[in-house]
């Protein structure tokens, strides 16, 4: 991944913010999409970028606010040298241990049948994952991906 992918040049972004219900999570997934279409993504690229934001929203809803309904907070930025940003945030209950939270498997919710495999799909899905977290006061996590060049007819 190229070392400027989390810090490139905006140059143009959307916001949306959904109630944590779990009939959000397709909503977040259609916008995503739709926003990043006008750079023309492959068909493989766009149904990338909907899985790691259905992955993030899912686990805002299931685990970032667990039995009580508040807000998850999306903004996908578009960039210089098509590379696609985006934030998924809560004001939940926020992650003690993020190093530990990223091994595959590990799961706050196994009684609920989580596979503990969320944060492992985000990273399969895009070019980067940062997460920042504090216990009490939410989670942060930012996504890139960065678009194959466009090709010209010829």
């Amino acid at each position: 991944m190229k070392h400027n992918t989390f810090n490139a040049k905006v140059v143009n972004k959307m916001q949306l913010k959904l109630p944590s219900l779990s009939v959000n999570e397709g909503m977040a997934r259609a916008a995503a999409a739709a926003f990043v279409s006008q750079l023309d993504p492959t068909a493989t690229e766009l149904a990338d970028i909907k899985c790691a934001v259905s992955e993030a929203v899912t686990n805002c809803i299931v685990h970032g606010y667990r039995d009580t309904v508040g807000n998850v907070r999306m903004t996908v930025k578009l960039c210089q040298g098509r590379i696609v940003r985006i934030e998924i945030s809560d004001k939940g209950c926020g992650i003690a241990d993020v190093k530990q939270a990223r091994q595959p498997l590990f799961t706050t919710d196994a009684a609920g049948e989580r596979s503990g495999m969320g944060f492992t799909v985000m990273e399969s899905f895009t070019d980067g994952v940062r997460v920042s977290s504090k216990p009490g006061r939410g989670t942060t996590v930012t996504m890139v991906k960065v678009l194959s060049e466009l090709e010209l007819d010829t």
